[in-house]
């Protein structure tokens, strides 16, 4: 039985509710009756234009370079057939089920603003899948991000007209036979609807809107992270005082500073050297709250503009209640784009400062721990204890700088030169998500290492949040004695990573 339902109006969808959808396919998710009237008075909009042989881009015409070919009215619908499945030529791996699940969620919710043109039953067979459980493949590369997501959209909805393939039940079958076995009818388009489905930025959005999510969790990691490093090598707790913050008074630096103060009360370490000869730590500690704090900002610009994008009309052109049809660039994904990249940057910068966190702990003359945080008991370069981990851990930040390259400031006409700026917003939302995954192998490195640090204090207590952290790790980690696989190690911390706060 589901657990719950969403209501889709247009204008009310959260990236609460992508994230949930995506994730629980216990949530039935409908049309909202207010809804629905005004999609049925936005395609009362191209029935009247059909009706008086008015000649309107998408609805009677060819598309981007084609648009001056006027179809005729009995090649109208077919038109719309044509464009899907003309435009499924995407390529790469395909896109994971939460992220289909969330394309199929934002698509049906743009239309329902009633701006498409389209007729409720196309929202509505779009949640019957959705509901259902039939997925479409949908292969993540060959979107330029404008006319929006044009070849994953047009993968997706070539399973609602029964074409294309799916996955239902854990099968990949045909989109027909998805939708029989499902007991859906495929959708029989008409005027205007092919082209409300493909336009538009529902592939960035997903992908970018579960990574920003997660994106979220992971700055609350890294600090968590920052905390156990600068307990391990009995680092000051002075650059997080309160009074830094209103000196230079940036949001994001003031949530850091404040969590990381959390993890470090009650500290035994931080008593146990206020004598030491240290006058600064490196920038990787002081800076934390400054660095960690600027990815926070730039990931709250990206949640900004998600959660614009997910109640807007994207598609083109737009039909509007007094029957106008105006042909403009919501498709465009410039704005996602640019946010994604941002998502992408702040991420990279959140693995990079860790990875030199590592590297301080594994280095004595800064740590005044064993080199390698290998135990002093156990023969010297016999073991080699954590210094791989550090390596594995600097290729992904290395590879991150690769990735964190811009990709909307990049473009490539097509068309015939008509469609001659794009996005790349697709190809942003892709590396931020690979960022991601780097980010958060890199983290759960860094804690791995700062736990085993941390046992050389085992007479002092860490800070509350940091101790917390430790036992949770210790749990299902135990210290290094000698050389092992640690690979293992990492994956188990990755997996309980949003445990630990």
């Amino acid at each position: 039985m589901p657990t719950s339902t969403l209501a889709l109006t247009g204008n009310s969808l959260t990236l609460k509710d992508v994230y949930a959808v995506a994730h629980n396919d216990s949530i039935t998710v409908s049309l909202d009756a207010g809804a629905r009237k005004a999609v049925e008075a936005s395609r009362q909009v191209i029935e009247n234009i059909l009706k008086e042989n008015k000649i309107v881009y998408g609805v009677n015409t060819g598309f981007g370079a084609m648009s001056h070919v006027v179809i005729p009215p009995e090649q109208v619908d077919q038109l719309q057939v044509n464009l899907v499945l003309s435009h499924c030529a995407g390529t790469g791996e395909n896109l994971p089920i939460p992220v289909v699940r969330a394309m199929i969620l934002l698509r049906a919710n743009t239309l329902a603003k009633g701006f498409s043109g389209v007729r409720p039953v196309l929202i509505e067979t779009l949640l019957e899948m959705l509901n259902k459980g039939v997925y479409p493949l949908v292969p993540a590369q060959g979107s330029l991000g404008a006319s929006g997501d044009l070849a994953p959209l047009a993968h997706m909805s070539a399973v609602l007209i029964g074409h294309g393939e799916a996955q239902y039940n854990n099968k990949t079958l045909s989109g027909s036979e998805a939708l029989k076995q499902a007991g859906i009818n495929p959708v029989v388009l008409k005027a205007k609807e092919g082209l409300a489905l493909l336009n538009g930025t529902q592939m960035m959005t997903a992908l970018g809107t579960l990574s920003l999510i997660e994106a979220e969790k992971l700055a609350d990691i890294a600090d968590l992270a920052g905390a156990a490093t600068i307990e391990a090598v009995m680092g000051s707790h002075k650059p997080f005082d309160e009074r830094i913050y209103s000196a230079r008074p940036h949001a994001g630096h003031a949530e850091s500073a404040k969590h990381i103060r959390a993890h470090l009360k009650n500290s035994q370490i931080e008593h146990a050297h206020e004598n030491c000869t240290k006058v600064q730590d490196a920038y990787s500690l002081r800076c934390i709250p400054q660095v960690h704090g600027a990815a926070r900002d730039a990931i709250a610009y990206a949640r900004k503009v998600l959660e614009t994008e997910v109640n807007s009309a994207t598609d083109n052109p737009l039909v509007f209640p007094n029957g106008d049809v105006i042909s403009q660039g919501n498709f465009h994904g410039e704005p996602v784009a640019m946010a994604l990249d941002m998502l992408g940057i702040a991420l990279a910068e959140l693995a990079s400062i860790s990875e030199r966190r590592m590297d301080k702990l594994m280095n004595p003359a800064f740590s005044e721990l064993p080199a390698f945080l290998v135990p002093p008991s156990e023969q010297a370069g016999l073991n080699s204890g954590m210094m791989i981990v550090h390596y594995a851990a600097a290729a992904l930040v290395s590879e991150n700088k690769i990735l964190a390259h811009p990709a909307v400031v990049d473009s490539i006409p097509t068309s015939n030169d008509k469609e001659d700026h794009v996005s790349m917003g697709a190809t942003a939302a892709r590396k931020a998500h690979k960022i991601l995954e780097h980010t958060r192998w890199v983290l759960a490195s860094e804690l791995l290492c700062a736990m085993q640090g941390l046992d050389y204090h085992e007479t002092l207590k860490p800070g509350d949040g940091v101790k917390k952290a430790h036992a949770k790790i210790r749990a299902i980690v135990p210290p290094l004695k000698t050389d092992r696989i640690l690979k293992t190690d990492i994956e188990k911390i990755c997996a309980i990573l949003n445990t630990l706060l």
